[in-house]
């Protein structure tokens, strides 16, 4: 009997460049703070086929995350990214609060990525065509003292924030699979990201957050930043791979 043929993987032709699926992160650094916000104010800004998780009455988690790509199929870059967790509109909601706070310990929560500068042309471009990243190209210094990452966003010549993350870690942490949605030409997909990584380390609060003066830092504002992170986590050896895109 004939054996069925491995479908072949996806290619993308990006700025004369071939990138095959899956994309590898061999190699990076990345530090996340998450913050409750009002999930009144989310749930205008996430695509109306997607709902916002609430961990606690009218407070929905925006993780904010910096992250020093060193070796990727995508190249050497750094990033930004804003992020809310959501599900699918309609999708089981198990016991309120409760059920959500075990989903996101667990990763079976899902996330929407609001915003994701970062500071190479390829990446940006890669990110955009292949899976419908809001990626755009801004400036992003990154600083490392006194056991602190901080990294300060700029938009438009205009301060968006500062993040500073405790550095350091002695964990390891191993696969874990999750969901991203977006859309492509108006059409929602998922895409699974996996990762994992060595040099971890967990903290209640840690994160800190300054807003600047661009319009980005007023909506943050009024989703009731500056305010203390509900916990922080830093990787400073991260691993991943991301598939293709898939229709939901």
């Amino acid at each position: 009997m004939a054996q069925a043929e491995t479908p072949a993987a996806p290619t993308y032709s990006i700025q004369g460049r071939t990138v095959r699926m899956p994309v590898e992160v061999r190699d990076a650094s990345a530090g996340v703070g998450t913050f409750l916000v009002r999930s009144t104010i989310a749930r205008r800004i996430v695509p109306p086929d997607l709902e916002v998780v609430e961990l606690l009455p009218r407070r929905t988690p925006l993780s904010i995350a910096l992250i020093d790509y060193r070796d990727n199929d995508l190249g050497d870059y750094n990033e930004v990214s804003l992020t809310f967790f959501v599900r699918p509109r309609g999708a089981r909601r198990g016991v309120p609060w409760l059920g959500a706070w075990r989903a996101l310990a667990a990763g079976r929560i899902g996330t929407w990525i609001w915003k994701l500068p970062v500071d190479q042309s390829f990446t940006c471009e890669a990110g955009r065509t292949i899976w419908g990243f809001p990626k755009t190209v801004e400036k992003i210094d990154l600083t490392r003292e006194n056991g602190t990452v901080r990294c300060r966003l700029e938009m438009d010549g205009a301060h968006v924030l500062t993040l500073s993350i405790p550095r350091g870690g002695t964990r390891t942490v191993p696969d874990q699979t999750m969901d991203t949605y977006t859309h492509i030409e108006g059409i929602a997909h998922r895409t699974r990201f996996t990762q994992g990584g060595t040099g971890v380390g967990f903290a209640l609060g840690g994160a800190r957050i300054e807003l600047g003066t661009h319009g980005l830092a007023d909506a943050l504002g009024a989703l009731g930043l500056p305010r203390r992170s509900l916990f922080s986590m830093w990787t400073e050896h991260m691993h991943g791979r991301f598939e293709a895109p898939e229709k939901l």
